[in-house]
């Protein structure tokens, strides 16, 4: 199993860098609207999420029940910021770019399901750690269209302007 995390964690770390790298050619574009703003925070924190969730399952010695409760925690969080996103961008309505209830609805899925593989793990079923894998993986392909529709929202922007 440590191999899995080791190879999630690794590809979550390495992606939320690229995304910093690439937020950071157009920071201007990002800040003013709302919908791209969200999108990059979310993009970064869930991201960096799965880097953190890894980390904590490689901690030597740890009591599953310590790592359930650690994962309960960090998923919840991430869960509130990735709703919350949406939901402020969504009002704001600034960039249609797949911003849309379809995503909200999927990417919502995949955190409450994270959740629900921690709390079953916090209760002592390892099935718990399948549907946290499940989720995470699912999450990934979300985080990475959404990072492609930020780039892409970002350059549609930069073309209307120029």
């Amino acid at each position: 199993m440590d191999n899995f995390f080791v190879m999630v964690g690794s590809g979550a770390a390495a992606l939320a860098g690229l995304i910093f790298v690439a937020m950071s050619i157009n920071p201007e574009a990002i800040v003013r609207n709302s919908t791209h703003k969200n999108r990059a925070i979310n993009m970064l924190s869930g991201f960096s999420a799965i880097f953190m969730a890894c980390g904590l399952a490689l901690i030597a010695d740890q009591p599953v029940q310590a790592l359930g409760i650690e994962w309960l925690v960090l998923r919840l969080i991430a869960t509130f910021i990735f709703i919350r996103g949406y939901v402020v961008a969504l009002r704001a309505g600034m960039s249609s770019i797949g911003l849309n209830w379809p995503r909200l609805g999927g990417g919502t899925v995949c955190y409450v399901a994270e959740v629900v593989g921690a709390a079953l793990i916090t209760l002592g079923y390892s099935a718990g750690f399948t549907v946290a894998a499940v989720a995470t993986i699912v999450l990934f392909a979300f985080l990475i269209s959404g990072a492609w529709l930020l780039i892409i929202g970002v350059y549609e922007d930069q073309t209307k302007k120029g």
